[in-house]
Protein backbone atom coordinates (compact mmCIF):
# COMPACT_ATOMS: atom_id res chain seq x y z
CA UNK A 1 0.00 0.00 0.00
CA UNK A 2 1.14 3.55 -0.75
CA UNK A 3 -0.13 6.78 0.73
CA UNK A 4 0.44 10.46 0.08
CA UNK A 5 0.38 13.07 2.80
CA UNK A 6 0.79 16.62 1.53
CA UNK A 7 0.78 19.94 3.35
CA UNK A 8 -1.93 21.17 1.02
CA UNK A 9 -4.34 18.71 2.61
CA UNK A 10 -3.77 20.15 6.10
CA UNK A 11 -5.83 23.25 7.03
CA UNK A 12 -3.56 26.28 7.25
CA UNK A 13 -4.50 27.07 10.85
CA UNK A 14 -3.33 23.59 11.89
CA UNK A 15 0.00 23.50 10.04
CA UNK A 16 2.32 25.34 12.42
CA UNK A 17 2.39 24.74 16.15
CA UNK A 18 5.04 25.45 18.78
CA UNK A 19 7.08 22.36 19.48
CA UNK A 20 6.61 19.90 16.65
CA UNK A 21 7.35 21.00 13.09
CA UNK A 22 4.93 20.45 10.24
CA UNK A 23 7.02 17.61 8.88
CA UNK A 24 7.22 15.86 12.25
CA UNK A 25 3.47 16.07 12.66
CA UNK A 26 2.80 14.81 9.17
CA UNK A 27 5.08 11.82 9.49
CA UNK A 28 3.88 11.00 12.98
CA UNK A 29 0.35 11.03 11.67
CA UNK A 30 1.34 8.80 8.79
CA UNK A 31 3.09 6.30 11.00
CA UNK A 32 0.28 6.31 13.50
CA UNK A 33 -2.42 5.63 10.96
CA UNK A 34 -0.57 2.95 9.06
CA UNK A 35 1.44 1.22 11.79
CA UNK A 36 1.11 -2.47 12.49
CA UNK A 37 -0.57 -1.72 15.81
CA UNK A 38 -4.18 -0.49 15.89
CA UNK A 39 -4.50 3.07 14.65
CA UNK A 40 -6.27 4.43 17.73
CA UNK A 41 -3.66 2.88 20.00
CA UNK A 42 -0.78 4.30 17.95
CA UNK A 43 -2.24 7.80 17.96
CA UNK A 44 -2.86 7.61 21.70
CA UNK A 45 0.77 6.63 22.32
CA UNK A 46 2.04 9.55 20.24
CA UNK A 47 -0.29 12.01 21.93
CA UNK A 48 0.84 10.79 25.34
CA UNK A 49 4.46 11.38 24.30
CA UNK A 50 3.57 14.88 23.11
CA UNK A 51 1.79 15.65 26.38
CA UNK A 52 4.81 14.51 28.37
CA UNK A 53 7.16 16.62 26.26
CA UNK A 54 5.15 19.85 26.28
CA UNK A 55 3.12 19.72 29.50
CA UNK A 56 5.27 22.42 31.08
CA UNK A 57 4.52 24.77 28.20
CA UNK A 58 0.81 24.70 28.96
CA UNK A 59 -2.32 22.82 27.96
CA UNK A 60 -2.86 25.09 24.98
CA UNK A 61 0.39 24.00 23.35
CA UNK A 62 -0.30 20.32 24.02
CA UNK A 63 -3.74 20.56 22.42
CA UNK A 64 -2.36 22.46 19.41
CA UNK A 65 0.09 19.61 18.81
CA UNK A 66 -2.70 17.05 19.20
CA UNK A 67 -4.79 18.93 16.69
CA UNK A 68 -1.90 18.98 14.21
CA UNK A 69 -1.45 15.21 14.57
CA UNK A 70 -5.16 14.64 13.94
CA UNK A 71 -5.04 16.92 10.91
CA UNK A 72 -2.11 14.97 9.52
CA UNK A 73 -3.92 11.65 9.97
CA UNK A 74 -7.03 13.04 8.29
CA UNK A 75 -4.96 14.30 5.35
CA UNK A 76 -3.55 10.91 4.33
CA UNK A 77 -4.57 10.02 0.78
CA UNK A 78 -4.15 6.52 -0.71
CA UNK A 79 -2.12 6.33 -3.92
CA UNK A 80 -3.03 3.42 -6.19
CA UNK A 81 -0.02 1.59 -7.60
CA UNK A 82 -0.59 0.12 -11.09
CA UNK A 83 0.47 -3.45 -11.66
CA UNK A 84 2.27 -2.52 -14.90
CA UNK A 85 4.61 0.44 -15.59
CA UNK A 86 2.74 3.37 -17.12
CA UNK A 87 5.68 5.66 -17.93
CA UNK A 88 6.67 8.85 -16.18
CA UNK A 89 6.15 12.57 -16.42
CA UNK A 90 8.71 14.85 -18.00
CA UNK A 91 10.97 16.59 -15.50
CA UNK A 92 10.00 20.21 -14.94
CA UNK A 93 12.53 22.99 -14.51
CA UNK A 94 12.80 24.35 -10.99
CA UNK A 95 14.41 27.55 -12.30
CA UNK A 96 13.51 29.74 -15.31
CA UNK A 97 14.75 28.57 -18.71
CA UNK A 98 16.71 31.73 -19.60
CA UNK A 99 19.47 31.29 -17.01
CA UNK A 100 23.26 31.24 -17.18
CA UNK A 101 25.56 28.23 -16.91
CA UNK A 102 26.05 28.63 -13.15
CA UNK A 103 22.35 28.38 -12.46
CA UNK A 104 21.81 25.55 -14.94
CA UNK A 105 24.84 23.49 -13.88
CA UNK A 106 24.85 24.14 -10.12
CA UNK A 107 21.74 25.82 -8.76
CA UNK A 108 19.18 23.76 -10.66
CA UNK A 109 20.47 20.31 -9.66
CA UNK A 110 21.00 21.37 -6.04
CA UNK A 111 17.44 22.69 -5.79
CA UNK A 112 16.32 19.37 -7.25
CA UNK A 113 18.22 17.64 -4.40
CA UNK A 114 20.76 16.26 -6.88
CA UNK A 115 23.73 18.26 -5.64
CA UNK A 116 25.92 15.18 -5.45
CA UNK A 117 25.84 15.01 -9.25
CA UNK A 118 27.51 18.44 -9.64
CA UNK A 119 31.19 18.00 -10.60
CA UNK A 120 33.84 20.02 -8.80
CA UNK A 121 34.79 21.60 -12.12
CA UNK A 122 31.45 23.45 -12.14
CA UNK A 123 32.00 25.04 -8.75
CA UNK A 124 33.36 28.54 -8.18
CA UNK A 125 37.15 28.57 -7.88
CA UNK A 126 37.27 31.26 -5.18
CA UNK A 127 34.02 30.37 -3.40
CA UNK A 128 32.16 33.44 -4.68
CA UNK A 129 28.65 32.91 -6.03
CA UNK A 130 26.33 35.26 -7.97
CA UNK A 131 23.84 37.41 -6.09
CA UNK A 132 20.12 37.72 -6.74
CA UNK A 133 19.66 33.95 -6.99
CA UNK A 134 17.03 33.45 -4.29
CA UNK A 135 14.43 34.78 -6.71
CA UNK A 136 15.11 31.78 -8.95
CA UNK A 137 13.08 29.79 -6.45
CA UNK A 138 10.21 32.21 -7.27
CA UNK A 139 10.36 31.80 -11.06
CA UNK A 140 12.85 34.65 -11.29
CA UNK A 141 10.46 37.31 -10.02
CA UNK A 142 12.14 40.19 -8.25
CA UNK A 143 11.19 40.59 -4.61
CA UNK A 144 9.35 43.43 -2.92
CA UNK A 145 10.73 46.14 -0.61
CA UNK A 146 8.95 45.92 2.77
CA UNK A 147 10.64 49.09 4.01
CA UNK A 148 9.28 51.45 1.36
CA UNK A 149 7.76 53.44 4.19
CA UNK A 150 11.23 55.00 4.54
CA UNK A 151 10.56 56.94 1.33
CA UNK A 152 8.22 59.23 3.23
CA UNK A 153 10.62 59.87 6.09
CA UNK A 154 12.33 63.23 6.39
CA UNK A 155 15.38 61.38 7.70
CA UNK A 156 16.46 60.15 4.26
CA UNK A 157 15.92 63.35 2.27
CA UNK A 158 19.70 63.93 2.15
CA UNK A 159 20.49 60.33 1.24
CA UNK A 160 20.62 58.84 -2.23
CA UNK A 161 18.39 55.82 -1.66
CA UNK A 162 16.65 53.95 -4.46
CA UNK A 163 13.43 52.04 -3.91
CA UNK A 164 13.06 50.50 -7.36
CA UNK A 165 14.91 47.26 -6.71
CA UNK A 166 15.54 45.40 -3.43
CA UNK A 167 19.02 44.52 -2.19
CA UNK A 168 17.55 41.74 -0.04
CA UNK A 169 14.68 39.50 -1.10
CA UNK A 170 12.95 36.22 -0.18
CA UNK A 171 15.02 35.40 2.93
CA UNK A 172 14.41 31.84 4.06
CA UNK A 173 13.69 32.88 7.63
CA UNK A 174 10.86 31.79 9.90
CA UNK A 175 7.58 33.48 9.09
CA UNK A 176 7.35 36.64 11.17
CA UNK A 177 11.08 36.67 12.01
CA UNK A 178 11.95 39.86 13.86
CA UNK A 179 15.48 40.03 12.45
CA UNK A 180 14.81 40.49 8.75
CA UNK A 181 13.12 43.94 8.94
CA UNK A 182 16.43 45.38 10.15
CA UNK A 183 18.34 43.66 7.35
CA UNK A 184 15.85 45.01 4.81
CA UNK A 185 16.34 48.51 6.24
CA UNK A 186 20.13 48.56 6.34
CA UNK A 187 20.62 46.96 2.92
CA UNK A 188 18.12 49.26 1.20
CA UNK A 189 19.88 52.30 2.65
CA UNK A 190 23.49 51.34 1.90
CA UNK A 191 23.35 48.18 -0.21
CA UNK A 192 24.98 49.66 -3.30
CA UNK A 193 28.32 49.82 -1.46
CA UNK A 194 27.99 47.42 1.48
CA UNK A 195 30.40 44.71 2.58
CA UNK A 196 28.85 42.41 5.20
CA UNK A 197 30.60 40.02 7.57
CA UNK A 198 27.89 37.72 8.90
CA UNK A 199 28.39 35.63 12.03
CA UNK A 200 27.09 32.08 11.86
CA UNK A 201 23.51 31.92 13.09
CA UNK A 202 19.99 32.47 11.79
CA UNK A 203 21.05 35.49 9.74
CA UNK A 204 23.75 33.48 8.00
CA UNK A 205 21.35 30.62 7.25
CA UNK A 206 18.61 32.69 5.66
CA UNK A 207 21.28 35.02 4.27
CA UNK A 208 23.42 32.57 2.35
CA UNK A 209 22.44 28.91 2.29
CA UNK A 210 24.10 27.42 -0.78
CA UNK A 211 23.45 27.65 -3.68
CA UNK A 212 21.18 30.72 -3.55
CA UNK A 213 21.35 34.03 -1.69
CA UNK A 214 18.70 36.68 -0.95
CA UNK A 215 21.22 39.49 -1.41
CA UNK A 216 20.75 41.15 -4.79
CA UNK A 217 22.12 43.86 -7.07
CA UNK A 218 20.39 46.90 -8.57
CA UNK A 219 20.04 47.84 -12.22
CA UNK A 220 23.62 49.19 -12.20
CA UNK A 221 25.01 45.88 -10.95
CA UNK A 222 25.76 47.24 -7.48
CA UNK A 223 24.70 45.45 -4.33
CA UNK A 224 25.91 44.07 -1.00
CA UNK A 225 29.00 41.86 -0.87
CA UNK A 226 28.30 39.21 1.75
CA UNK A 227 30.47 36.64 3.49
CA UNK A 228 29.92 34.29 6.40
CA UNK A 229 32.29 33.74 9.29
CA UNK A 230 32.27 31.81 12.54
CA UNK A 231 30.74 32.79 15.86
CA UNK A 232 34.09 33.48 17.46
CA UNK A 233 35.76 35.73 14.91
CA UNK A 234 33.10 37.59 12.93
CA UNK A 235 33.92 40.97 14.45
CA UNK A 236 37.58 40.52 13.57
CA UNK A 237 36.52 39.35 10.12
CA UNK A 238 34.60 42.56 9.48
CA UNK A 239 37.38 44.62 11.05
CA UNK A 240 39.83 43.06 8.60
CA UNK A 241 37.57 44.12 5.75
CA UNK A 242 37.70 47.68 7.06
CA UNK A 243 41.48 47.62 7.28
CA UNK A 244 41.72 46.22 3.74
CA UNK A 245 39.40 48.88 2.32
CA UNK A 246 41.28 51.65 4.12
CA UNK A 247 44.60 50.34 2.84
CA UNK A 248 43.35 50.07 -0.73
CA UNK A 249 41.89 53.57 -0.63
CA UNK A 250 45.15 54.96 0.72
CA UNK A 251 47.07 53.32 -2.13
CA UNK A 252 44.51 54.56 -4.63
CA UNK A 253 44.73 58.14 -3.40
CA UNK A 254 48.54 58.08 -3.48
CA UNK A 255 48.57 56.85 -7.09
CA UNK A 256 45.91 59.35 -8.16
CA UNK A 257 48.02 62.19 -6.74
CA UNK A 258 51.08 60.80 -8.55
CA UNK A 259 49.24 60.58 -11.87
CA UNK A 260 47.97 64.15 -11.55
CA UNK A 261 51.53 65.32 -10.94
CA UNK A 262 52.73 63.44 -14.01
CA UNK A 263 49.84 64.59 -16.14
CA UNK A 264 47.05 62.77 -17.95
CA UNK A 265 44.07 63.37 -20.26
CA UNK A 266 42.18 66.57 -19.21
CA UNK A 267 38.76 64.94 -18.71
CA UNK A 268 40.23 62.20 -16.54
CA UNK A 269 42.31 64.69 -14.58
CA UNK A 270 39.22 66.75 -13.79
CA UNK A 271 37.34 63.70 -12.51
CA UNK A 272 40.33 62.58 -10.44
CA UNK A 273 40.67 66.01 -8.83
CA UNK A 274 36.96 66.02 -7.98
CA UNK A 275 37.37 62.64 -6.35
CA UNK A 276 40.28 63.86 -4.19
CA UNK A 277 38.34 66.98 -3.19
CA UNK A 278 35.28 64.88 -2.23
CA UNK A 279 37.06 61.79 -0.93
CA UNK A 280 34.53 61.00 1.79
CA UNK A 281 31.40 61.50 -0.32
CA UNK A 282 29.39 58.39 -1.16
CA UNK A 283 26.26 59.68 -2.89
CA UNK A 284 25.06 59.63 -6.48
CA UNK A 285 27.53 62.31 -7.64
CA UNK A 286 30.45 60.34 -6.21
CA UNK A 287 29.19 57.13 -7.86
CA UNK A 288 28.77 58.89 -11.21
CA UNK A 289 32.22 60.45 -10.98
CA UNK A 290 33.74 57.05 -10.17
CA UNK A 291 31.97 55.55 -13.19
CA UNK A 292 33.36 58.35 -15.38
CA UNK A 293 36.89 57.63 -14.14
CA UNK A 294 36.53 53.91 -14.80
CA UNK A 295 35.38 54.52 -18.36
CA UNK A 296 38.42 56.73 -19.03
CA UNK A 297 41.12 54.55 -17.50
CA UNK A 298 41.51 52.14 -20.40
CA UNK A 299 42.30 54.97 -22.80
CA UNK A 300 44.63 56.53 -20.26
CA UNK A 301 46.44 53.21 -19.87
CA UNK A 302 46.97 52.93 -23.64
CA UNK A 303 48.29 56.48 -23.85
CA UNK A 304 50.51 56.35 -20.76
CA UNK A 305 54.24 55.79 -21.02
CA UNK A 306 57.03 54.89 -18.65
CA UNK A 307 56.25 55.15 -14.95
CA UNK A 308 52.80 56.62 -15.66
CA UNK A 309 51.76 53.33 -17.23
CA UNK A 310 52.38 51.50 -13.95
CA UNK A 311 50.54 54.20 -12.02
CA UNK A 312 47.47 53.96 -14.25
CA UNK A 313 47.57 50.17 -14.00
CA UNK A 314 47.48 50.44 -10.20
CA UNK A 315 44.58 52.88 -10.33
CA UNK A 316 42.68 50.48 -12.59
CA UNK A 317 43.37 47.68 -10.11
CA UNK A 318 41.87 49.77 -7.28
CA UNK A 319 39.14 51.56 -9.25
CA UNK A 320 36.32 50.07 -7.18
CA UNK A 321 37.52 52.05 -4.16
CA UNK A 322 36.89 55.61 -5.38
CA UNK A 323 33.72 55.45 -3.31
CA UNK A 324 34.20 54.23 0.26
CA UNK A 325 32.58 50.98 1.35
CA UNK A 326 30.06 50.65 4.15
CA UNK A 327 31.38 47.85 6.37
CA UNK A 328 28.88 45.94 8.52
CA UNK A 329 29.06 43.01 10.91
CA UNK A 330 25.75 41.13 11.28
CA UNK A 331 25.03 38.58 13.98
CA UNK A 332 22.82 37.51 16.84
CA UNK A 333 23.16 37.81 20.58
CA UNK A 334 24.90 34.42 20.87
CA UNK A 335 27.70 35.97 18.86
CA UNK A 336 27.70 39.52 20.22
CA UNK A 337 27.02 38.87 23.90
CA UNK A 338 28.79 35.52 24.25
CA UNK A 339 31.07 33.63 21.91
CA UNK A 340 32.23 36.56 19.81
CA UNK A 341 32.15 39.19 22.54
CA UNK A 342 35.93 39.43 22.88
CA UNK A 343 36.32 40.35 19.22
CA UNK A 344 33.35 42.70 19.31
CA UNK A 345 34.76 44.51 22.31
CA UNK A 346 38.12 44.80 20.54
CA UNK A 347 36.80 46.45 17.39
CA UNK A 348 34.56 48.80 19.37
CA UNK A 349 37.68 49.94 21.25
CA UNK A 350 39.40 50.91 17.98
CA UNK A 351 38.98 54.08 15.97
CA UNK A 352 37.90 52.48 12.68
CA UNK A 353 34.66 52.92 10.80
CA UNK A 354 32.96 49.55 11.37
CA UNK A 355 29.21 49.17 11.89
CA UNK A 356 27.75 46.32 13.95
CA UNK A 357 24.12 45.18 13.84
CA UNK A 358 23.17 42.87 16.71
CA UNK A 359 19.94 41.01 15.91
CA UNK A 360 19.00 40.36 19.52
CA UNK A 361 16.57 37.44 19.93
CA UNK A 362 17.81 36.90 23.49
CA UNK A 363 18.57 33.23 22.81
CA UNK A 364 20.70 31.04 20.53
CA UNK A 365 17.86 30.73 18.03
CA UNK A 366 19.57 28.82 15.23
CA UNK A 367 21.14 26.11 17.40
CA UNK A 368 18.01 25.18 19.29
CA UNK A 369 17.22 27.84 21.86
CA UNK A 370 20.09 27.83 24.33
CA UNK A 371 20.36 30.66 26.85
CA UNK A 372 22.78 33.49 26.12
CA UNK A 373 23.93 36.41 28.28
CA UNK A 374 21.18 38.34 26.56
CA UNK A 375 18.47 35.99 27.84
CA UNK A 376 16.41 37.85 30.48
CA UNK A 377 15.99 36.67 34.04
CA UNK A 378 13.09 34.27 34.50
CA UNK A 379 12.89 33.12 30.88
CA UNK A 380 13.20 29.42 30.13
CA UNK A 381 15.75 28.27 27.56
CA UNK A 382 18.05 25.32 27.09
CA UNK A 383 20.64 25.33 29.89
CA UNK A 384 18.14 27.45 31.84
CA UNK A 385 15.29 24.96 32.17
CA UNK A 386 14.29 26.32 35.57
CA UNK A 387 14.47 29.92 34.40
CA UNK A 388 17.48 32.16 33.81
CA UNK A 389 18.82 33.09 37.24
CA UNK A 390 20.72 36.25 36.32
CA UNK A 391 19.74 39.36 34.41
CA UNK A 392 20.48 40.38 30.84
CA UNK A 393 23.90 41.86 30.07
CA UNK A 394 23.69 45.62 29.46
CA UNK A 395 25.79 45.51 26.29
CA UNK A 396 24.91 49.00 25.11
CA UNK A 397 25.94 50.65 28.39
CA UNK A 398 29.23 48.75 28.33
CA UNK A 399 30.04 50.03 24.85
CA UNK A 400 29.34 53.67 25.82
CA UNK A 401 32.20 53.56 28.31
CA UNK A 402 34.74 53.88 25.49
CA UNK A 403 33.40 57.32 24.70
CA UNK A 404 34.21 57.10 20.99
CA UNK A 405 31.65 54.42 20.06
CA UNK A 406 28.23 55.17 18.57
CA UNK A 407 25.67 53.03 20.42
CA UNK A 408 21.96 52.61 19.83
CA UNK A 409 19.23 50.38 21.22
CA UNK A 410 16.32 50.11 18.80
CA UNK A 411 12.94 48.42 18.56
CA UNK A 412 11.42 48.71 15.11
CA UNK A 413 8.04 47.44 16.26
CA UNK A 414 7.83 50.20 18.86
CA UNK A 415 9.53 53.11 17.10
CA UNK A 416 10.66 52.53 13.53
CA UNK A 417 11.58 56.18 12.92
CA UNK A 418 14.04 56.04 15.82
CA UNK A 419 15.48 52.80 14.42
CA UNK A 420 15.91 54.46 11.02
CA UNK A 421 17.59 57.51 12.56
CA UNK A 422 19.95 55.29 14.56
CA UNK A 423 20.97 53.29 11.49
CA UNK A 424 21.61 56.44 9.43
CA UNK A 425 23.63 58.12 12.19
CA UNK A 426 25.62 54.95 12.90
CA UNK A 427 26.64 54.58 9.26
CA UNK A 428 27.45 58.27 8.94
CA UNK A 429 29.58 58.26 12.08
CA UNK A 430 33.27 57.96 11.21
CA UNK A 431 34.15 55.45 13.88
CA UNK A 432 32.90 52.22 15.48
CA UNK A 433 29.15 51.85 15.89
CA UNK A 434 26.86 49.21 17.35
CA UNK A 435 23.07 48.90 17.00
CA UNK A 436 21.30 46.48 19.33
CA UNK A 437 17.98 45.52 17.72
CA UNK A 438 15.03 43.97 19.54
CA UNK A 439 14.12 40.94 17.40
CA UNK A 440 11.02 38.82 18.15
CA UNK A 441 11.65 35.10 17.64
CA UNK A 442 9.62 31.88 17.59
CA UNK A 443 11.77 30.80 20.54
CA UNK A 444 9.86 33.35 22.64
CA UNK A 445 6.82 31.13 22.37
CA UNK A 446 3.99 33.07 20.75
CA UNK A 447 2.46 33.50 17.31
CA UNK A 448 4.67 36.05 15.57
CA UNK A 449 1.71 37.66 13.86
CA UNK A 450 1.45 39.42 17.24
CA UNK A 451 5.09 40.55 17.14
CA UNK A 452 4.22 44.24 16.54
CA UNK A 453 2.04 44.32 19.66
CA UNK A 454 4.61 42.43 21.72
CA UNK A 455 7.40 44.73 20.50
CA UNK A 456 5.39 47.73 21.67
CA UNK A 457 4.79 46.01 25.01
CA UNK A 458 8.53 45.38 25.40
CA UNK A 459 9.05 49.13 25.26
CA UNK A 460 5.97 50.32 27.16
CA UNK A 461 6.49 47.82 30.01
CA UNK A 462 9.88 49.27 30.87
CA UNK A 463 11.77 46.23 29.58
CA UNK A 464 13.50 47.27 26.31
CA UNK A 465 15.28 50.65 26.37
CA UNK A 466 15.34 52.89 23.30
CA UNK A 467 18.19 55.39 22.98
CA UNK A 468 21.12 56.70 20.95
CA UNK A 469 24.62 57.56 22.12
CA UNK A 470 26.35 59.70 19.48
CA UNK A 471 29.87 60.94 20.36
CA UNK A 472 29.62 63.62 17.63
CA UNK A 473 27.13 65.52 19.82
CA UNK A 474 29.82 66.05 22.43
CA UNK A 475 31.87 68.07 19.93
CA UNK A 476 28.82 70.33 19.51
CA UNK A 477 28.66 70.94 23.25
CA UNK A 478 25.70 68.59 23.63
CA UNK A 479 25.14 65.47 25.68
CA UNK A 480 25.94 62.46 23.45
CA UNK A 481 23.20 60.40 25.10
CA UNK A 482 19.65 60.75 23.75
CA UNK A 483 17.02 58.86 25.78
CA UNK A 484 14.02 57.97 23.60
CA UNK A 485 12.12 55.42 25.68
CA UNK A 486 8.53 56.22 26.57
CA UNK A 487 7.26 56.25 30.11
CA UNK A 488 6.07 52.89 31.37
CA UNK A 489 2.38 52.41 30.61
CA UNK A 490 2.16 48.59 30.53
CA UNK A 491 2.59 46.21 33.43
CA UNK A 492 5.67 44.02 32.97
CA UNK A 493 3.51 41.00 33.82
CA UNK A 494 1.35 41.73 30.79
CA UNK A 495 4.45 41.55 28.59
CA UNK A 496 5.78 38.30 30.07
CA UNK A 497 2.39 36.57 30.12
CA UNK A 498 2.23 36.73 26.33
CA UNK A 499 5.32 34.53 25.95
CA UNK A 500 5.67 30.82 26.72
CA UNK A 501 9.32 31.27 27.70
CA UNK A 502 8.03 33.01 30.84
CA UNK A 503 4.69 31.25 31.34
CA UNK A 504 6.21 27.77 31.24
CA UNK A 505 8.12 28.43 34.46
CA UNK A 506 4.91 29.55 36.19
CA UNK A 507 3.34 26.20 35.36
CA UNK A 508 6.33 24.14 36.44
CA UNK A 509 7.60 26.15 39.42
CA UNK A 510 5.19 28.95 40.32
CA UNK A 511 7.08 30.13 43.42
CA UNK A 512 10.40 30.31 41.58
CA UNK A 513 8.70 32.06 38.68
CA UNK A 514 7.33 34.70 41.06
CA UNK A 515 10.72 35.16 42.71
CA UNK A 516 12.51 35.61 39.37
CA UNK A 517 9.76 37.89 38.06
CA UNK A 518 10.24 40.28 40.97
CA UNK A 519 13.99 40.25 40.41
CA UNK A 520 13.46 40.85 36.69
CA UNK A 521 11.46 43.98 37.50
CA UNK A 522 14.44 45.18 39.55
CA UNK A 523 16.72 44.32 36.59
CA UNK A 524 14.59 46.48 34.30
CA UNK A 525 14.66 49.43 36.68
CA UNK A 526 18.40 49.17 37.22
CA UNK A 527 19.07 48.87 33.48
CA UNK A 528 16.98 51.95 32.74
CA UNK A 529 18.45 53.94 35.64
CA UNK A 530 22.03 53.08 34.70
CA UNK A 531 21.41 54.26 31.16
CA UNK A 532 19.49 57.39 32.14
CA UNK A 533 22.43 58.38 34.35
CA UNK A 534 24.22 59.12 31.08
CA UNK A 535 21.85 62.05 30.61
CA UNK A 536 23.83 63.82 33.32
CA UNK A 537 27.01 63.77 31.19
CA UNK A 538 28.07 67.24 30.10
Amino acid sequence: ESYHLGLAYVPEERRIVPGLSVHENLWLGLLASRAKIPEDEAIALIKNAVEKQFAQKGREIVEMNWSAIDAAVDAIKPVPVPEEPVGGADATMVVPEDVDDWVRDVVEPVLRLKGDTVPVSKMSINGAVPVGTKRLERRGKRGSIPVKWMQKSELIKDLDVQFDTPYFEYPGSCQGCGEVPYVYMVTQLFGDRMIIANATGCSSIYGGTFPTTPYAADENGRGPTWANSLFEDNAEYGFGMRLAVDSNRAQLRMNVETLLEQGTEPGLAKALRWSLDHWSETGTKAQENAASIRSSLEGAANAAKGEAKQVVAKIRELQDYFVDKSIWCFGGDGWAYDIGYGGLDHIMAQDRNVNVLVLDTEVYSNTGGQASKSTPRGAIAKFAASGKKLGKKNLGLMMTTYGNTFVASVNMGANREQALQAVIEAERYNGPSIIIAYSPCIAHGYDLKFAPQQSKAAASSGYWPIYRYNPELRAMGKNPFVWESEEQTTDFKEYTQAEIRYRALELAKPQEALRLHELAIEDNKRRFDDLKNLERET
